[in-house]
Parts: C-alpha cells; sequence; structure tokens
C-alpha cells in the first residue's frame, strides 16, 4: 500500500492484541492505553476505506469508528480521553467481535 499504510488485516491485527489490555482512569498510568486506543482505530479506519472491495465491506466497524472519533474530536488528552474510556474500550471490542465473525473479510 502506498506511503506504509498497513492492509486491513494487518491493522486489525494490531488491535486484536489489545483486545485484554487496559488501565485505571484517573490512576495516571492510561497514557499509553488511550494513546494505542486511539492510533490503533485510526490506522484501521483508512485501509478499510481502502479495501479494494470498498468501504462496503466493513460497515460496522466504520461505522463504530466514525463514531468514537466524533466522541473524542480533537482533544487527545490523557484526561479528555478517560472521559471516553468505556466508548474506546467498548469500539475495540466491538471491532474485534465484528471481525472475528466476519473471517472473510479480513483474512
Amino acid at each position: 500500500m502506498a506511503g506504509g499504510a498497513r492492509s486491513a488485516p494487518y491493522a486489525s491485527a494490531t488491535l486484536q492484541a489489545a483486545l485484554g489490555d487496559t488501565c485505571t482512569p484517573g490512576a495516571g498510568e492510561c497514557a499509553s492505553f488511550l494513546g494505542r486506543g486511539t492510533r490503533e482505530p485510526a490506522e484501521l479506519d483508512e485501509p478499510m476505506r481502502a479495501d479494494a472491495k470498498g468501504p462496503g465491506r466493513f460497515p460496522q466497524p466504520l461505522a463504530d469508528m466514525k463514531a468514537l472519533f466524533a466522541t473524542w474530536g480533537d482533544d487527545r488528552s490523557e484526561a479528555h480521553l478517560e472521559k471516553h474510556f468505556s466508548t474506546i474500550v467498548g469500539t475495540r471490542d466491538g471491532i474485534n467481535a465484528w471481525m472475528r465473525d466476519h473471517p472473510d473479510d479480513y483474512r
């Protein structure tokens, strides 16, 4: 892929690898976790939209990511993202569940 963009299967694998990861909001330990929680969906969004079969191949993950991106907006500070912790984790888990239920769409 041009510009070093990841494929949907690779980006999905990195998101899935973080499935059991978590942190404790308010404990000052969430910066890395929340960084991944914002970076990995963005890295998955691009290859899904660029997929040869078209973005219609991934309707639910793309809709979930669009809602997530709108939720956190431009503020990527730890304090702001901690407010959306449940949404970030829920979106990650929902995308993982969708991808597991649609193996032909990401392998």
